[in-house]
């Protein structure tokens, strides 16, 4: 009953999430594009920093959907053409777009990413753009202490004790494909109890307070760290590469040539040591978005050159 409750939940948030861009179209008003963003803080960064790059270099007025939705809620947005582009994670990309629903998802991070922008440019008439230089995978997160004790740092090695173990995941990475059931039958995980579906912003709060004792987070998250947790090894790759890249809708990149290498300028931009700060610039300093972003992209601003050279259909 509770996951009908939360599915039933679930469909009516995409339905207004999206519902609630049919009154902003790319040309209304005096907006040219708009860019969405998913809903946990990191992709607030990327959001913005995508704004604010195609306001920087091209001038164009940008309109922004920060915290949009879930992957789901974003990919059926630009699909429906109510959202311009918005920044996926190349794992993700794959699972929502189902364009390997009958195939593993490739390993290789290259691999992976031309047959995404095949498929993606095929199937949708989307764009995926170069990757911003890092990759943000789930992280499989303990406590730092129960690490020490029982000397973890594989998945497999965190098995033989999850039977004593309550476990929390954030309800997307519970339901996709890519996600707990095919990570609990790879390791053979089991738990002392059914695990507790939360939102994302309690996931570490719960791990932090012993109301669960195993969590997926995602490996730039800031507070991994700082709150003295430990990520366990994916020693049998489960997961697939998550690297982070825009994706764009093509009439979009061909209404506004400008737009093509001004995204293409986001190539490498990034670390992950890089985004952890930004992370926690926001998260743990609770410093404004817009502000962090700026000051970034002003200390990178030698970086974004270069890509000047490229054209319409060169990405």
């Amino acid at each position: 009953m509770n996951r009908f409750v939360a599915f039933g939940w679930l469909s009516v948030t995409v339905i207004l999430a999206i519902a609630a861009c049919y009154s902003h179209s790319p040309t209304a008003g005096n907006v040219d594009i708009i860019v969405a963003s998913k809903d946990f803080t990191e992709q607030d960064i990327l959001g913005e920093l995508l704004a604010q790059q195609i306001e920087n270099k091209t001038g164009l007025k940008v309109d922004r959907k920060p915290r949009l939705g879930g992957s789901y809620v974003c990919h059926q947005a630009i699909l429906a053409g109510k959202i311009d582009a918005y920044i996926e994670y190349t794992g993700t990309a794959a699972t929502v777009s189902k364009l390997f629903e009958n195939q593993k998802i490739p390993s290789d991070p290259k691999v992976l990413f031309q047959q995404l922008q095949q498929g993606y440019a095929k199937n949708f008439k989307l764009a995926v753009m170069p990757g911003l230089g890092f990759e943000n995978t789930f992280a499989i997160v303990i406590r730092g202490d129960e690490a020490k004790r029982y000397n973890l740092q594989t998945l497999s090695q965190a098995a033989q004790y999850t039977p004593q173990w309550r476990a929390g995941f954030g309800y997307e990475f519970s339901e996709r494909q890519d996600g707990l059931l095919g990570l609990a039958k790879t390791y053979n995980l089991t738990f002392a109890k059914p695990p507790q579906i939360m939102d994302l912003g309690l996931i570490y709060r719960a791990l932090l307070q012993k109301q669960i004792d195993l969590t997926a987070g995602n490996s730039t998250d800031g507070q991994i760290a700082r709150l003295g947790f430990v990520v366990l090894q994916d020693d049998k790759r489960y997961f697939p590469p998550y690297e982070a890249v825009p994706i764009v809708r093509e009439e979009t990149l061909k209404r506004y040539p400008t737009l093509v290498p001004a995204i293409a300028g986001l190539k490498d931009l990034i670390t992950a040591d890089e985004m952890r700060r930004l992370n926690y610039a926001v998260e743990g300093e609770l410093r404004n978005v817009k502000e962090v972003v700026q000051e970034f992209l002003q200390s990178k601003q030698a970086v974004t050159q270069g890509s000047e050279q490229l054209v319409p259909g060169s990405y």
